[in-house]
């Protein structure tokens, strides 16, 4: 059986890093991908997918990265699920990024930032 997935797209949002519980960075964002084809007016649909990314390549894409960037996500798809405040079971489908690639220029709200090593 194969479950990867290639993506390239670009962020809906400025990336936001959280911590879970035990302290592992993890990163869920949404990446919108054009479709090859118009519809019959002419407009080009687009797919949003929901990304899940874990630990050094969240913080990374956290810190050099923003709404707009370019990314090339490869990974697999999981399907989990929830039971709500209202108690209504909830489906989740996404992709668990196993690499990232960024494909644009660091946005300029995003400068270089100085590891304090050798300055």
């Amino acid at each position: 059986m194969i479950n990867q997935v290639t993506l390239v797209g670009r962020l809906t949002k400025d990336p936001d890093l959280h911590y879970t519980a035990d302290g592992k960075p993890v990163l869920n964002v949404t990446l919108a991908l054009n479709r090859h084809y118009r519809n019959q007016f002419g407009e080009t649909l687009t797919d949003f997918v929901q990304c899940t990314l874990w630990n050094k390549i969240a913080e990374n894409t956290s810190k050099y990265c923003a709404k707009g960037s370019m990314l090339g996500i490869t990974g697999r798809i999981q399907t989990r699920h929830y039971d709500n405040k209202e108690g209504k079971r909830v489906y989740v489908t996404e992709v668990i990024a196993d690499t990232v690639q960024f494909l644009s220029k660091r946005p300029e709200n995003k400068p270089l930032q100085k590891t304090g090593q050798g300055e």
